[in-house]
């Protein structure tokens, strides 16, 4: 098991390292699938081309943050190495109490192991079956089958990390929480026994992103307080699942600048209180990731 010391340093620079928005290469992945061999597929790809660095990152496609950390994927969409290998990979970095939420993989199955600390997980397959308890303990792995329900939280005080293999170079993934709210608001407000779609469009606006904070007895342990989480990954609507005039609870938003990394003590002395919202000529949203700080602009519209 590696010290808890060496995860911290990980997971922090992780954090503070800037992820270039590079975009992804969509002309070069279709040549890839269209090669006939292996070795005419290696002849597209430089000997840089078959690494992948998941603390840098070579752009944002994949990087998925939340309040509570973020996870790093390494697939066919900014890893052209994948293509043809029917593989994918994705990193875990998990703060204290921090919860991969409820989602799954509609294209693989998941073997997620644990680096260091155990994790709280659980699965649910499909109608019928049981509900699944698992601790993934420190050096050990589970296995999530293809589209099954399954959440990762780390019920520990220090950061976690998780590693995730999966047998397809595009898994996919969906959050069950925001694909389920994004239906139409009547559908789901029937499918709750007959709640108005403003309640659903209420409840709707409160899912947060992930990573994002886990059970109350955590924080309550480890003495964190849930702050007011980002919302950005909140399904997009159009004309066959909008919000009625006037159900709709908040504006939407749209991320148009975002710095990464900056210190405590430094944006807290600018911007406010941990999870605050203060107008700055748009909006600064601050999210809190293992003891550093993101500040998010955005724009009401």
């Amino acid at each position: 098991m590696l010290p808890t010391t060496l995860i911290s340093a990980i997971v922090a620079l992780a954090v503070s390292s800037s992820v270039r928005a590079l975009p992804s290469n969509p002309d070069l992945v279709a040549q890839l699938k269209t090669a006939s061999t292996l070795v005419d597929r290696l002849k597209l790809l430089e000997d840089s081309d078959l690494l992948f660095n998941f603390l840098e990152p070579p752009s944002t496609v994949g990087v998925v943050t939340g309040a509570a950390g973020h996870t790093v994927e390494a697939s066919s969409a900014n890893f052209p190495a994948v293509v043809g290998n029917g593989i994918a990979m994705t990193i875990g970095f998990l703060g204290p109490c921090g919860m991969n939420t409820p989602h799954t993989h509609p294209r693989a199955t998941e073997i997620n192991f644990s680096i260091n600390t155990t994790l709280r997980a659980g699965l649910l397959v499909e109608n019928g079956a049981r509900f699944i308890d698992i601790e993934i303990a420190p050096g050990s792995a589970t296995v999530f089958p293809q589209g099954a329900i399954h959440f990762e939280m780390n019920p520990s005080c220090e950061p976690a990390m998780f590693v995730a293999g999966f047998n397809h170079e595009d898994p996919g993934v969906q959050q069950v929480a925001q694909r389920y709210f994004g239906l139409p608001p009547d559908i789901v407000g029937a499918t709750l026994g007959g709640l108005g779609v403003v309640e659903v469009a209420d409840l709707e606006s409160k899912i947060p992103d992930n990573i994002a904070f886990g059970a109350e007895e955590c924080l309550t342990r480890c003495g964190i307080t849930r702050t007011n989480q980002p919302t950005l990954q909140r399904q997009p609507r159009v004309s066959g699942n909008a919000f009625p005039d006037g159900a709709a609870p908040s504006p939407t938003v749209t991320v148009t600048e975002t710095v990464m990394a900056k210190e405590y003590t430094t944006l807290l002395s600018r911007r406010g209180n941990v999870g605050s919202w203060v107008d700055d000529g748009g909006t600064f949203g601050i999210i809190w990731t293992f003891g550093h700080f993101s500040w998010i602009l955005i724009e009401l519209r």
